[in-house]
């Protein structure tokens, strides 16, 4: 097959590519320019990698002797994930900017790009399986699944994508045991980046501190941070940032009266109120989302899923009341935290059934009685 093998600089895409070169596939490398951020040594990049992150993604393609390109998607990177992920927070929302990155630039315009050059595949170091699809000579339709190693896992980032994107999707490290053996392949190979640190952070964000980047972009209104009795408990310089089972940053002017912990438990950037409350007021028994994407079959009331909240979540037994229009879940056990804005990736054991975004969450009895 011909393969486009996207490469983000790090060691996981450098193996995966490396992986479809020993398979026998015909492989190009391309490292997608997205926008300008820096890197950790000083450098400047366009993207979610690093300027670093290019060079790196350079010297892997020139070890595994594939062509090697670099596209400038910055427009489709701000329109699809920067703009959504500031709007999202302006309107007191969650937003996961990987899952918007997965679903409108890798999955969509890079594919598109794919198909138009004539590509058969495109392939990335994300950690997760495909079953069926170009892997499958019996042409059965592609199933998205967990990887082996579930504490790589990525397949809750990768439920937004359909059955048509799916089916010409490769990843080849979805059967590693483990990271040490990616580093291990990488290192036997060659490759400088064998023993590069994983990427943790938002992207665009390097420094992690999205509240101030997000300060430079909405307005600021100053509003009281209430607890779930109506009282001032303190202030705030912006409700837009603030989400839901945040601990930290809430600068209390005191502490709670029985001095357990507090959390944000709802946010309204309409009145510029901040709601802060205990553990205990953060649990919520079902999940109201809009409409779904599913990566093939959907379920039927009454469905028996496995669901993620997010994206290193553990995976909760719930009952699928309604599909139809919108999504609603009902979680055997109450979660913590669950916010407007987050996605909800659906499993049927190892097997991704689709995904939706979440809209409302709270105790069953207050959503069903709305």
């Amino acid at each position: 097959m011909r393969v486009l093998a996207a490469l983000s600089g790090g060691v996981d895409s450098a193996v995966a590519a490396a992986r479809l070169v020993e398979d026998g596939h015909d492989v190009v490398g391309v490292h997608l320019a997205l926008s300008t951020t820096d890197s950790p040594s000083g450098g400047r990049g366009r993207g979610c990698c690093t300027l670093d992150d290019a060079h790196d993604a350079r010297r892997a393609a020139d070890v595994l002797d594939v062509p090697f390109y670099v596209w400038d998607f910055s427009a489709e990177f701000a329109a699809a994930v920067l703009d959504p992920f500031v709007a999202d927070y302006a309107a007191g929302r969650t937003p996961n900017p990987c899952v918007s990155c997965n679903r409108h630039v890798k999955f969509a315009a890079l594919a598109d790009r794919a198909d138009a050059l004539g590509f058969d595949a495109v392939a990335t170091g994300h950690w997760a399986r495909i079953s069926g699809g170009l892997s499958d000579g019996a042409g059965r339709p592609a199933e998205l699944h967990r990887a082996a190693d579930a504490a790589k896992d990525q397949s809750y980032v990768l439920a937004v994508l359909e059955q048509r994107r799916l089916a010409r999707a490769l990843f080849p490290l979805g059967d590693v045991a483990s990271k040490d053996d990616v580093r291990t392949e990488a290192a036997a190979l060659g490759l400088s980046v064998a023993d590069k640190r994983d990427s943790t952070d938002i992207c665009f964000i390097p420094d992690g501190d999205t509240r101030t980047w997000l300060g430079a972009r909405i307005p600021r209104r100053p509003g009281a941070v209430l607890d779930t009795t109506g009282a001032v408990v303190g202030s705030h310089d912006g409700a837009a940032g603030f989400t839901v089972g945040q601990r930290r940053g809430l600068a209390l002017g005191a502490p709670a009266a029985d001095g357990r912990p507090r959390y944000v438990v709802s946010t309204s950037v309409d009145d510029d109120v901040v709601t802060v409350g205990s553990a205990q007021d953060l649990l919520v028994d079902a999940v109201e989302c809009g409409a779904a994407t599913w990566c093939g079959p959907a379920p039927r009331a009454g469905d028996a899923v496995g669901v993620q909240l997010r994206a290193h979540g553990d995976e909760l037994s719930a009952t699928v009341e309604q599909v139809a229009g919108a999504v609603l879940l009902r979680l055997d056990e109450p979660s913590p935290a669950v916010a407007p804005g987050q996605l909800v990736a659906l499993y049927d054991g190892t097997r991704v059934v689709g995904s939706a975004t979440v809209e409302r969450a709270r105790r069953r009895a207050a959503l069903v009685s709305r």
